[in-house]
């Protein structure tokens, strides 16, 4: 192998990437540079990095789920036993294009609205049984 970093103890000589190099056998004379992401200095109204946010955020986002008829089922069976015998309850569920958890206690199901009322630290929350995922 040709020796690539000549005055550098054994283990370092033949290395190609410096940053796997301790820093005290590297030259200190290198200039740092500007320090700066490229991109930074397009974005020069506070406009541009609320946009921006906006997209990066909105990339992280997942659709709403769609249940089939087994799911739905199994769903109502966990749901009916949680409400009559066993209140606690963990539910995950979907909001504005996140998965979120509650630990909660089921209060109450409204069949009219098709919502779930549920208790969590003393506040109600109504739940839509379209974005319920999972109860445990």
């Amino acid at each position: 192998m040709k020796i690539i970093n000549h005055g550098m103890p054994e283990p370092y000589k033949y290395e190609t990437d410096y940053r796997k190099i301790p820093k005290k056998y590297l030259n200190s004379n290198i200039p740092k540079g500007r320090k700066m992401i490229k991109w930074a200095p397009f974005a020069t109204m506070p406009q541009q990095y609320e946009t921006i946010d906006g997209f990066i955020e909105d990339q992280n986002k997942v659709d709403k789920p769609v249940f089939d008829e087994l799911a739905l089922r199994d769903l109502n069976n966990v749901l009916a036993q949680k409400l009559f015998y066993d209140p606690p309850a963990t539910i995950k569920y979907w909001e504005d294009g996140y998965y979120k958890t509650i630990e909660c206690e089921i209060n109450k199901f409204d069949s009219e609205r098709n919502k779930l009322e549920v208790l969590d630290n003393g506040e109600k929350f109504l739940l839509s049984m379209d974005c319920i995922v999972e109860i445990e």
